[in-house]
């Protein structure tokens, strides 16, 4: 059983910042790539930003200088650091994790609950 937590979602102002925190625990032998993905209403799911184990990082542009994504492998956590905050970026934030439970089990993705953020004056 393999559960990912999130935390730190909620309503932040314009240009301000929040700190999302995704914590993997459970049968876990491995972890892989991790990222953070959302989902505006009435939109498709779109991932904001990725990284691996080795720490190779992709972010897709709308976020590049804006967001930062970090791992801390011992503690099978991620984080996605969210500044200048725009009323696009609301959305349902949802961290994923690409993870082996069993040494030469497959790889398989797991999510997280989900997160309101919402950028409002």
């Amino acid at each position: 059983q393999v559960q990912l937590v999130e935390s730190g979602g909620g309503l932040v102002q314009p240009g301000g910042s929040l700190r999302l925190s995704c914590a993997a625990s459970g049968r876990i032998f491995s972890i892989y790539a991790m990222g953070w993905y959302r989902q505006a209403p009435g939109k498709g799911r779109e991932l904001v930003a990725s990284i691996t184990t080795g720490g190779n990082i992709n972010y897709i542009d709308s976020v590049k200088g804006r967001f930062t994504i970090s791992r801390d492998n011992a503690k099978n956590t991620v984080y996605l650091q969210m500044n200048s905050l725009k009323p696009e970026d609301t959305a349902v934030y949802s961290c994923n994790a690409a993870l082996r439970s069993v040494y030469g089990g497959p790889v398989l993705a797991y999510w997280g609950q989900g997160s309101q953020v919402t950028v409002s004056s």
